[in-house]
């Protein structure tokens, strides 16, 4: 066999993809590797300096122990490393003898930066680099090429686009013992203390032990339970609308699915073949306002944004209307802190921190009140109190 194949040592980088099914990109790294790491880079700083609620650093602690709980199984770990990925890297790619470096396509145009700076550094030190489409449905480069270099603005057109293009591509199947092989994790007996999940506290949270607020239960294992649990009701998906919708639609379902198709713990591809296949077996034909829509709306948001460096901001952004907000700091606590008066739209923001979801149709609501509706505030201001 050739001495480059023996000596394969693969690290791969968990960024949102928090899942061992379809994962192309860490299944390819393994083919042939003599050792694999599987990391996931925290940065301390963004943790106790950004806006992001301790709801989301649950969840995401909650994802990160549920994988290392998987990779026990395959006798390897999780690693996670606390720093800058450009400063992280690289020292660990020299202690490890790294060759080969893994990660998932990152669709923001932030990750798509950051993720080409990493691939030159990997090109100088002499590391094959293996990234793979796998947090949306379509690589959003071919749609854009087909539109001539520019991002569909509208989803009649990003429909008609993918008319033009192949349909997205199955999951691949999840990593196992069998698919490993000879690959092997080398972990040392001070993993933990080294490479271990922290805590809440340790990232400077202090914890509220109140279960019957914590509705979202973060991982990989979780979210394929409910996938499950989801994929049963036959009736809610065959007749699914927009229009049918009632109060109860509004409170965290059990088999909701929303935060573990952002964290990547359930593969989009997966879902959707999912539906697609019920959808053969329930129904002749699919209304717009399908599940399975919803998914394309997915895409299509993220095929607008990925090449828009300003996508989060008013000044710059070439598809933003430039709108003369106000600006009124105690309106805008009263807003994020459930004060208005308005009791719908308190109601609202209340389950916003306590729980960190909301119902589409009440982000619609709380957001319009913001902005347009009422306050006359910026999009930007609020943006800030949705990531709880």
């Amino acid at each position: 066999m050739d001495f480059k194949v023996q000596n394969k040592h693969t690290v791969h980088w968990f960024r949102k993809g928090l899942r061992l099914h379809d994962n192309p990109s860490l299944r390819e790294g393994l083919i042939n590797a003599k050792t694999f790491r599987c990391i996931f880079i925290l940065d301390p700083w963004f943790a106790g300096a950004s806006n992001v609620g301790i709801n989301k650093w649950r969840f995401l602690l909650q994802c990160l122990v549920d994988l290392d709980n998987s990779l026990k199984k395959l006798n390897s770990r999780l690693f996670v490393i606390k720093g800058q990925p450009a400063e992280a890297l690289p020292k660990l790619f020299r202690l490890w003898g790294t060759t080969n470096f893994t990660f998932e396509e990152d669709p923001e145009p932030f990750g798509r930066v950051r993720d080409q700076n990493i691939k030159v550094m990997c090109s100088e030190m002499g590391i094959s680099v293996i990234t793979r489409c796998s947090h949306t449905l379509y690589q959003l480069d071919k749609i854009i090429n087909v539109n001539g270099g520019k991002a569909p603005l509208t989803y009649h057109l990003f429909q008609t686009l993918l008319e033009c293009i192949d349909p997205p591509e199955r999951a691949v199947p999840s990593i196992d013992k069998e698919f490993l092989g000879n690959a092997f994790t080398p972990t040392k007996y001070d993993h933990d203390e080294i490479f271990g999940v922290p805590t809440l506290e340790e990232l400077g949270f202090k914890e509220i032990n109140n279960p019957a607020r914590q509705v979202w239960i973060g991982g990989e294992t979780e979210a394929l339970i409910r996938l499950q649990c989801h994929l049963e009701r036959k009736a809610f998906i065959a007749s699914y609308g927009k229009p049918k919708m009632t109060s109860q639609s509004l409170i965290a379902s059990p088999t909701g699915l929303a935060p573990y198709l952002k964290f990547g713990c359930l593969s989009t591809r997966l879902f959707f073949s999912e539906l697609n296949e019920l959808y053969k077996k329930i129904r002749k034909s699919q209304p717009p306002l399908s599940l399975h829509g919803q998914l394309l709306w997915r895409d299509f948001f993220y095929c607008a944004s990925t090449n828009n460096p300003n996508f989060d901001r008013m000044v710059g952004n070439p598809i933003c209307v430039q709108i003369p907000w106000d600006k009124n700091p105690r309106a805008l606590s009263k807003w994020a802190n459930g004060q208005t008066g308005y009791p719908w739209i308190d109601a609202i923001m209340i389950q916003l921190r306590q729980e960190g979801w909301i119902h589409c149709i009440a982000r619609h609501a709380v957001a319009c009140f913001l902005t347009r509706g009422d306050l006359w505030l910026s999009w930007e201001e609020g943006m800030k109190f949705y990531h709880v």
